[in-house]
């Protein structure tokens, strides 16, 4: 198989679920915007900056990679600043060659400096539609849904979801929590869930990341999450052979299936049966020790197995990356090729927030005809 390059990649077109806004800054725009309101950062120089946040998100730990965010969030507190961080990202991404963004962000942490919750939300999009704009003008197209995310640890989940709910027909396509999950289990959010399902409204948890598969059967079972956050950890619930008789998964049901190959137990095997989206992303999954290396992170295995797989970024400011870089590595490390990375793709687009005659249109018109070229 002739390896795939970078630059190819860059020009093939992707479907993102798993992005933050408020970890995808620019350096200098973090410098620039910190000068402005008075922030004081680790490093001035945009270059050294943007070493910092992946060196300091480098740790191995959910807990210190999420403290990197204090330094971009604090920037992003006026409206013209979240503006700004919103045109800039649809423009990145554009550039990335990325056709469809699910760009999630946290309301409640942009108050400090007086904005209400609508405003936030309302720059945001006018960020994004500004810089869609500027990106069709310049010939790449970018579709951007927002997902506003509560905050795990803090008690504003209900009033964030009747948020998501009231700006549902205006770029806000779905509903996310997110922040430490040890001692904070989804369940403490249940009235939000069971509100945002009366109101038939989507939402996806950050589960199975830091925390292991009881995060992941709660966000299902109890909480009834569209998609899974990362999700990587159902990889536990998946063995190298067949259990004894009478053995139990570690979710409490008994598993079976042929001896000498990968047995799921009852979790994994609903996870995938239902066709429960994955938004997994691997250089953050390593850098937050989730996987220890991309050679070795499950996305290998769950794409073996046929799991309902996509590719993210996470955090492109502190994982230093990129769609592109992604699926780049993956390359290398899998020896995946063009089949592969459309299959990814469109696994993200069929699980995109929108409706479905609009992913279709997408799958149908955009990613498919350009796959086809790249796979002849």
């Amino acid at each position: 198989m002739v390896a795939i390059s970078y630059a190819d990649i860059v020009k093939a077109p992707k479907a993102l679920l798993h992005d933050h806004l408020d970890g995808g800054l620019r350096p200098a725009t973090v410098v620039e915007l910190a000068d402005a309101v008075g922030h004081e950062l680790p490093e001035r120089d945009p270059d050294r900056l943007g070493q910092w946040f992946v060196a300091a998100a480098d740790s191995g730990s959910l807990e210190r990679y999420l403290e990197t965010f204090a330094h971009t969030v604090a920037v992003m507190q006026t409206e013209a600043g979240l503006h700004r961080v919103a045109r800039e990202c649809a423009l990145d991404l554009a550039a990335d060659g990325v056709v469809y963004a699910e760009v999630r962000y946290a309301p409640e942490q942009h108050l400090e400096r007086g904005l209400s919750l609508e405003q936030v939300v309302e720059a945001v999009r006018a960020g994004f539609e500004d810089g869609a704009a500027e990106a069709a003008a310049q010939g790449r197209q970018i579709r951007i849904g927002t997902l506003l995310t509560a905050m795990r640890h803090a008690a504003r989940s209900q009033e964030i979801a009747e948020l998501a709910v009231r700006y549902r027909d205006s770029g806000v396509v779905g509903f996310d929590i997110a922040g430490a999950e040890a001692g904070f289990p989804p369940t403490r959010h249940l009235d939000a869930f069971e509100y945002l399902q009366r109101e038939n409204a989507h939402f996806t948890i950050h589960a199975g990341e830091a925390f292991g598969l009881p995060s992941i059967w709660q966000a299902i079972q109890w909480c009834g999450a569209d998609r899974l956050g990362h999700g990587v950890r159902i990889v536990d619930d998946i063995t190298g052979q067949a259990p004894s008789a009478g053995s139990t998964t570690p979710t409490g049901g008994s598993a079976s299936a042929p001896p000498g190959g990968p047995v799921l137990g009852r979790l994994a095997a609903y996870v995938r049966d239902k066709r429960i989206p994955l938004e997994l992303c691997p250089s953050s999954n390593v850098q937050t020790g989730a996987a220890p290396s991309i050679a070795e992170h499950p996305i290998g295995l769950l794409h073996d197995l046929r799991f309902r797989v996509t590719v993210n970024t996470d955090n492109r400011l502190m994982s230093g990356t990129s769609m592109s870089r992604e699926l780049t590595l993956l390359t290398e490390a899998f020896g995946w090729g063009w089949s592969e990375l459309q299959w990814l793709t469109i696994n993200a687009m069929k699980s995109a927030f929108i409706p479905y005659d609009e992913r279709l249109a997408i799958i149908n018109e955009v990613i498919k005809p350009a796959y086809a070229k790249l796979i002849a």
